[in-house]
C-alpha cells in the first residue's frame, strides 16, 4: 500500500466497509489502523466471515475508530450468546462498537441449511431476548432495513437503521419518519454504497453490475427498487429471470439506476456523491472495489481520493 497524509476535514470523510478474507485477516486489521490514522470515522463489517470477531480485533488495535457489524445475521447466533459478545465489545471498546443485525437473505440462509421465519416478528423477539439476557449494557443496536415496516421497527426497538444499496434519490423519503429529536439524540442512519474510484467509467460500471447481480435476483431488493421508481428495470429483470434464471442480468441495469445506488467514477465524482449522501441525512458507508486489484488496492484508491 501507499500511504500519504490526509488533508480533507474529518467531517467530510465517509464511513468504510471492511471485510477480512481468509489468509489476510491480520493485514485487514492493520488496514483498520491505517483507516483510523487517516481520520475516517468508522468501519462496518459485513456478514461474510465473522464480523463480530473482526470488530473485536479492530477495537483492540485502535483507539478512536468505531467498528460496527453490517450485519450480523440473527438466525446464525442465539440472542443470549450475541448479547454477551456485544456487551463485551461495548465495554472493552469504551463504547466504540455498534451492533448491526438483520435477517439476511433467503438464498444465503438456505445454503447454510438455516430456517428463517417472519422477519418483523423474529427481529422483535430477537432484540427483546438480547435486552433480557442480563449481559450488561449493550451497544447501540442497528437494524438492517430497506422498506417502511422494518424502518418503523427500528424506530421502536433500536438505535439506528442501516440500508444496503439504497437509492440516493429516495433515501430522504425512506427516512423521513425519523423525528428530528431522534436524529439529534443519535439515531444512526447509514447506507452501504458499492464504490469504484477510477477514470475508466465503463470498467467501473462493469464492476458494480457484477456486484449487484446477486441483489437484483432477490425479490425483496427488487420490490424496494420498484418503490424507488425503477419499475422498467426491475420488471425487465423479473421477466428475463422467469425465462432464463441464469441470464446475466447486469446488462439490464440502466446507467440511471447505477448512478443512484452506487458511487462510481473519478475521485471528484465520488467525493461529490459522498456529499450528496451526507446532505440526504444518511451516512454513506463506502464498499470499495477496484477495477484492477483486490480490496487493498480499492482502499488505496479511497485513500488517494480523500487525501
Amino acid at each position: 500500500m501507499t500511504y500519504g497524509c490526509r488533508h480533507m476535514p474529518i467531517a467530510s470523510l465517509p464511513a468504510l466497509s471492511l471485510i477480512a478474507m481468509p489468509g489476510r485477516r491480520a493485514r485487514t486489521v492493520e488496514l483498520a489502523v491505517e483507516i483510523e490514522r487517516r481520520g475516517f470515522p468508522s468501519v462496518w463489517c459485513p456478514s461474510y466471515g465473522d464480523p463480530m470477531a473482526l470488530c473485536q480485533a479492530i477495537v483492540s488495535a485502535t483507539k478512536t475508530l468505531v467498528a460496527a457489524t453490517s450485519i450480523q445475521p440473527i438466525y446464525l447466533r442465539h440472542p443470549v450468546d450475541l448479547a454477551q459478545h456485544a456487551a463485551f465489545l461495548h465495554e472493552v471498546s469504551g463504547g466504540r462498537f455498534r451492533l448491526g443485525i438483520g435477517v439476511s437473505h433467503g438464498p444465503a440462509l438456505e445454503r447454510l441449511g438455516v430456517d428463517s421465519g417472519k422477519p418483523l416478528s423474529d427481529m422483535r423477539a430477537y432484540v427483546a431476548a438480547m435486552r433480557a439476557a442480563n449481559a450488561g449494557p449493550l451497544p447501540p443496536i442497528i437494524l438492517a432495513t430497506l422498506r417502511s415496516k422494518m424502518m418503523d421497527l427500528a424506530l421502536e426497538i433500536a438505535e439506528g437503521a442501516v440500508f444496503a444499496n439504497g437509492a440516493c434519490s429516495t433515501i430522504a423519503s425512506s427516512t423521513a419518519c425519523v423525528p428530528s429529536a431522534r436524529r439529534a439524540g443519535g439515531f444512526a442512519l447509514g447506507n452501504m454504497v458499492p464504490t469504484v474510484i477510477t477514470d475508466d467509467l465503463d470498467a467501473a460500471k462493469a464492476n458494480v453490475r457484477k456486484t449487484l447481480s446477486g441483489y437484483v435476483r432477490l425479490p425483496n431488493y427488487r420490490n424496494y427498487w420498484h418503490g424507488c421508481g425503477y419499475d422498467e428495470e426491475m420488471t425487465a429483470i423479473e421477466v428475463t429471470l422467469a425465462n432464463d434464471p441464469r441470464f446475466d442480468v447486469g446488462s439490464l441495469m440502466s446507467d440511471r439506476w447505477l448512478h443512484d445506488v452506487t458511487l462510481i467514477g473519478s475521485a471528484s465524482t465520488v467525493r461529490d456523491g459522498v456529499e450528496r449522501w451526507n446532505a440526504s441525512g444518511v451516512t454513506p458507508i463506502l464498499v470499495p472495489s477496484a477495477v484492477s486489484g483486490g480490496q487493498f488496492q480499492a482502499f488505496d484508491d479511497v485513500f488517494a481520493a480523500f487525501a
